[in-house]
């Protein structure tokens, strides 16, 4: 399949069960009343539109962009306890994460969240000793029951086997311990297609220009549909502004003397072709409290990240020159400098944390959610992270059902009802599905096995909604770029099934072909024309 780049001959028709269309849904938004509109659709506005979808309620969510188009896919990929926090003697916070860690891994979405062994390299003169890292990596791993194993300290040699791009100079021991990564933005994808499956109503690119109120509350949304310009609005009883390090611009639509809730720091990542394969991540402790990653991801090498104040707009957010040299120089204590040859690089992006307000270094700041109530009874929140998303989501909730009035906490079933180890959609064994996908073949037709693994581990079992898009239309099958795994179906079915429209929405979050330097201009005209074929 390794095909030079062609368009296949696509159908226009939309496939069976296909989403709604955007004046289909626009219709829908503007014209019922919801019991929730959630403004915003990363980390935090998905988990809650899941939990309240399921829980009962009536549910918009709209996002001015793409879902999890800024912060929310632009994370380190981590699924993790937390190992720096117990520094600062945050047990149980560790212990917490650990659980819903976990139960991500085990239960929501094994299809999609992968165990990662770290190495803890301590050199000569670092921060920390090689006893203090060994004894945190142990009870680490208490933490979580030594579900990964026990965390313990290993010798240079052994560490530098597994990952030859271990710098041993000067380099004392290496404590190891267990965690688990994924890929954020089809976590998102995901979490949005449960939210739509227990009945919610979605929209990306559309942007929220005022809100609605009623006798001084504020009970919807005007809206501007970014693609075409069509402007409609919201009925709601309760909005909910989870617009991440947006979320002072529209906490000053509900009042224009809103203080500022929040700060954002940025962080920034570079991505690079591997040299050789990884058979664990690295974390290197740079300072008290900073530790830079080199992550095996997506068959790629990922590399980050930095922790500086942002006080610029929030859209402008870009890795920078002083970034990407900063990421590579830290990287450089513990990785051999012909593993971050710049020729390597494939991608840098940058992200911003919301963190609470306060003085202090970003750095040190506490990463907890911030949840505030406005003047017109907006309901504010921001802050979190992948690890804790469905407890967060579960937490909003609950505190939505307890506001002055009780709104509605009268029609909905009690949150301790919910499934909470309700699965996201695909849930499957990945291995399973890869092995399905190569054996289970229209005869004549073959599957190259990185496809197939691509596939499994981020569709689970919806690749073989993929599988029979190739089986109807071989050209499907084809690579989209010679050098990724991925095939022109993918596209087919993130346009009819997964809210992408446009290049970016196709080749940056539903796919990982921006990630490794294969988004030519030919291939992104290519993928805007099959998106083009459903429009309406």
């Amino acid at each position: 399949m390794n095909t030079p780049l062609s368009a296949p001959a696509l159908g226009t028709h939309p496939a069976a069960g296909s989403n709604p269309g955007r004046t289909e849904t626009r219709d829908l938004l503007a014209h019922a009343t919801y019991d929730l509109l959630v403004v915003g659709g990363g980390i935090l506005g998905t988990s809650v539109a899941w939990h309240a979808a399921q829980s009962g309620l009536r549910v918009a969510m709209v996002d001015a962009g793409d879902f999890a188009g800024a912060t929310s896919s632009a994370s380190s990929k981590l699924v993790h306890g937390g190992l720096r926090y117990l520094q600062t003697g945050a047990v149980k916070l560790v212990a917490e994460n650990h659980h819903e860690r976990r139960v991500l891994a085990k239960d929501v979405a094994p299809h999609l969240v992968n165990p990662l062994t770290f190495y803890l390299p301590v050199y000569k003169g670092g921060p920390h000793g090689a006893a203090k890292l060994g004894a945190g990596v142990f009870a680490y791993s208490a933490l979580s029951a030594f579900g990964d194993g026990v965390g313990r300290v290993i010798s240079p040699s052994k560490a530098a086997a597994d990952n030859p791009g271990l710098r041993t100079e000067n380099l004392k021991a290496v404590a190891v311990y267990g965690d688990h990564q994924m890929n954020d933005s089809r976590m998102a994808v995901m979490t949005v297609r449960a939210a739509v499956d227990s009945g919610a109503v979605v929209l990306n690119h559309a942007e929220v220009t005022g809100l609605r109120t009623t006798r001084g509350r504020v009970t919807g949304a005007e809206l501007r549909d970014r693609l075409d310009g069509t402007e409609f609005g919201i009925d709601a009883r309760l909005v909910l502004n989870a617009t991440g390090p947006w979320v002072d611009h529209l906490r000053a639509m509900e009042d224009s003397a809103a203080a500022p809730s929040i700060r954002l720091s940025k962080g920034a990542h570079l991505v690079l072709k591997r040299k050789a394969p990884w058979k664990a991540a690295m974390a290197t402790p740079i300072d008290k409290y900073r530790i830079t990653f080199a992550l095996p991801w997506e068959d790629q090498l990922l590399l980050g990240t930095t922790d500086e104040e942002y006080t610029g707009d929030p859209a402008d957010v870009r890795a920078t020159e002083s970034d990407i040299q900063q990421i590579l120089d830290e990287a450089a204590f513990s990785v051999r400098d012909e593993h971050l040859d710049r020729d390597l690089m494939t991608y840098a992006f940058a992200g911003l944390r919301v963190l609470p307000g306060g003085p202090g270094g970003t750095e040190s700041a506490k990463r907890e959610t911030v949840v505030s109530e406005g003047r017109g009874g907006m309901l504010s929140v921001a802050g979190g992270k992948w690890t804790t998303y469905r407890h967060i989501g579960r937490t909003v909730l609950d505190k939505l059902t307890k506001l002055p009035g009780g709104a509605l906490a009268e029609d909905m079933e009690p949150v301790k009802r919910l499934v909470r180890h309700t699965p996201l959609p695909g849930v499957s064994n990945p291995n399973a599905v890869a092995h399905r996908l190569l054996v289970d073949r229209e005869p004549g037709a073959r599957m190259d096995p990185l496809t197939a693994r691509q596939l499994a581990t981020h569709y689970g079992s919806l690749s073989f909604d993929i599988a029979r898009l190739v089986n109807e239309d071989p050209a499907l099958g084809e690579r989209i770029h010679p050098d990724g795994p991925e095939v022109w179906a993918q596209v087919v079915y993130a346009r009819d099934h997964e809210w992408a429209e446009t290049a970016d929405d196709v080749l940056r979050r539903r796919t990982t072909l921006t990630i490794r330097g294969l988004d030519t201009d030919e291939v992104r005209g290519k993928v805007q024309r099959i998106l083009d074929e459903r429009r309406g």
